[in-house]
């Protein structure tokens, strides 16, 4: 269910004097199963770019394929795309609408032509696996807080069943707890059902903790597509285009010029409290 980007370009305004790409040549391959961070400042090509994968948005040059289909061929299915590949954005309330909770996860396998039962029986397994209580399944979803309308929100998409899981910076605004709720909730989806997720996210720590493969844009390009490691590796690269690596890696490279025999490449807690033990029992 591989999702590939072929030499992928996107101008928004292609009459424009100045040509202004948003997307470069990107070329880019989604596995099947896979766990990915998609980092970059603000004007990377991020959005621009996970648009791109569920057909909001046609590459102005260059291909993409699903399952081996170029998306952009006339006789190409793109509302069973748009089934497949769910896009969760950023702000919740922009796909709220019904006046229930229930309703409103309803309401996409209900526009996939699912009978009301089957489309009820999806919507209560989504918003079970998100963790929403069953307290709030009949409540406004604009009477929930930022998290809850999230929870809902990925319900909605996951009522569908898609292959390819979507969400555009899902903790922006939300405490602490908050955001480690829905980080763990995504973790669970892709642990236990195998869901390809493609995370968007602002914050180094979050993509270091979960995700298996970073994509960092930069102007439009990929500029890496690695592992969390090997991308962290590039604190000053990172810092050149307004990026910053964990906060795990400054530790470990202050501990290191300090005389202490560290892992420079760990990047979560669990990694930096592992090697921090065992340089200070080195030292004993």
């Amino acid at each position: 269910m591989s999702l590939i980007f072929n030499h992928v370009s996107h101008q928004y305004d292609p009459d424009a004097a100045i040509p202004v790409l948003a997307l470069k040549d990107v070329n880019l391959k989604i596995e099947d199963g896979g766990f990915y961070g998609l980092i970059g400042h603000t004007g990377s090509g991020k959005s621009t770019l996970v648009q791109h994968m569920n057909g909001l948005l046609k590459p102005t040059a260059g291909e993409i394929y699903y399952e081996g289909r170029d998306i952009c061929d006339k006789d190409f299915d793109i509302k069973s795309l748009r089934h497949e590949v769910g896009l969760v954005f950023q702000y919740p309330e922009h796909q709220l609408f019904e006046a229930t909770v229930f309703e409103d996860v309803c309401f996409g396998p209900k526009n996939m032509g699912l009978s009301k039962k089957d489309a009820e029986l999806r919507a209560f397994e989504a918003l079970t696996q998100v963790g929403l209580d069953a307290e709030y399944f009949y409540a406004s979803p604009f009477e929930l807080s930022g998290g809850q309308k999230r929870r809902v929100a990925i319900a909605g998409v996951l009522a569908m069943k898609p292959k390819i899981l979507i969400l555009d910076e899902p903790t922006a605004g939300l405490d602490p707890k908050g955001r480690d709720d829905i980080l763990n909730q995504i973790k669970k989806l892709h642990d236990e059902q195998g869901i390809t997720i493609v995370l968007v996210s602002h914050s180094m720590e979050d993509v270091a903790n979960y995700v298996d493969t970073i994509i960092v844009m930069n102007k439009g390009e990929v500029m890496y597509n690695d592992s969390p490691k090997n991308v962290f590796t590039h604190v000053e690269e990172l810092e050149a285009i307004g990026l910053a690596a964990p906060s795990v890696t400054y530790i470990m490279r202050a501990l290191s010029a300090q005389g202490f025999d560290v892992d420079l490449t760990a990047t979560t807690t669990r990694e930096a409290a592992d090697t921090i033990i065992n340089a200070l029992s080195d030292r004993m």
